[in-house]
């Protein structure tokens, strides 16, 4: 029977710890609890969108739970590691927190924990953004959270945080999901390419793992859309055009214009950016993530760089940073995107070769008037 087309993210989730790319310090503390038999009872997994939460947790589940298990490497043939991995095993019960956040529907939570499982070790529970629960939901979860049944494994996922009560948080073990580099995000990529015999450019690569912000998910979720775009040969033009991005040349070509105030040249690039359609907010964040590598290397030769075309300090690149993070609200969400980001471009340039007071006074002390507000200090002496 066919059951119609599995989007790329899901036939490529991990079926195995190793699998796991971008994580390895969730992958090895867990496989240590697993082969030591130190398995906690609550657990907390926290990172940003698309980094792995879910998969740890159903791949987690299946450890326990497998034929032969608790194993860091599961039988991924048997019957109730498929049902683990598809959703639709009876004893690993997920929910999502933001549509079963009542307190009532806690309460039959825990009521049902009480019951021993009816095919695997473990009875475990997956809830996803847990932090969407009620106060009074998380308060209901507190006595079974702490002394749960033995048969019982909790498994909590969110993206904030700070929204999970701190006696939730106190009872879990904590593990931080972090974003995923993008040369990690780019091999991933490559090889599901070659297996899926799609040509991509290694630059349309680049520019997928930028859009990504370190979320596997996301970037596998952006390489099927442009498979659906171009079919199988995908260019880095038309990553470009379909995101409404800008490439990596003209990120470092604009920078060079804040670098140097040519202030024609930065109002004729973005007219040539919205005349083209391009999403200007994200040309934003590129230029920061570029002017960042300018500041390290600034950092790197002592104080100095000239990667933007013209000699600039670590100070003139940090206030041109600062300019342009501080006009992120108003290009976002201003009425006139397009003014606003022109304005924004100009004071950073602008701010670039201001002086800060503080390193004005520095100068002059190391000039000739230190010399004189020394003797203008010892002569008061002489007087006293």
């Amino acid at each position: 029977m066919d059951n119609g087309y599995q989007v790329i993210a899901r036939r490529w989730r991990p079926q195995q710890f190793d699998q796991l790319v971008g994580q390895d310090h969730i992958v090895r503390t867990l496989s240590n609890a697993i082969e030591s038999n130190r398995i906690a009872h609550a657990y907390l997994f926290v990172g940003p969108r698309g980094t792995g939460k879910t998969s740890s947790a159903r791949l987690f589940a299946k450890c326990l739970n497998a034929a032969g298990g608790p194993s860091i490497m599961p039988d991924n043939d048997c019957d109730i590691s498929q049902s683990i991995m598809n959703g639709a095993c009876m004893d690993v019960i997920e929910i999502d927190g933001a549509s079963n956040n009542s307190v009532d529907q806690v309460r039959d939570l825990r009521d049902d924990c009480q019951y021993a499982p009816t095919q695997c070790t473990y009875k475990i529970y997956i809830i996803d953004e847990v932090h969407m629960l009620s106060t009074a939901a998380f308060n209901a979860l507190l006595k079974t959270l702490e002394e749960p049944p033995s048969h019982v494994k909790f498994i909590f996922a969110t993206t904030e945080s700070h929204k999970v009560l701190p006696t939730i948080v106190s009872r879990c073990q904590r593990f931080e999901f972090r974003p995923i580099a993008s040369n990690v995000i780019v091999e991933k990529l490559k090889m599901i390419s070659a297996s899926e015999r799609i040509k991509v450019e290694s630059t349309a690569l680049d520019s997928i793992a930028r859009l990504a912000n370190g979320g596997m998910r996301d970037s596998q979720s952006i390489l099927d859309q442009m498979i659906s775009f171009c079919g199988d040969t995908i260019k880095e033009q038309d990553v470009l055009d379909v995101y409404g991005l800008i490439s990596a040349d003209r990120i470092n070509q604009l920078a060079s214009f804040l670098g140097a105030l040519d202030y024609k040249s930065i109002i004729a690039s973005v007219d040539e950016y919205a005349s083209e359609g391009r999403d200007l907010y994200r040309i934003l964040q590129d230029l920061i993530a570029y002017l960042r590598t300018v500041l390290l290397d600034s950092i790197e030769k002592n104080g100095q760089t000239n990667v933007l075309g013209t000699v600039h300090t670590n100070e003139s690149i940090m206030r041109m940073l600062d300019a342009l993070q501080r006009g992120e609200q108003s290009v976002q969400k201003g009425l006139s995107e397009t003014v606003n980001f022109e304005v924004v471009l100009l004071k950073a340039a602008e701010e670039s070769r201001a002086r800060a007071i503080d390193t004005v006074i520095k100068q002059l002390v190391g000039t000739g008037l230190s010399e004189g507000a020394s003797n203008s200090t010892s002569n008061t002496q002489k007087k006293k």
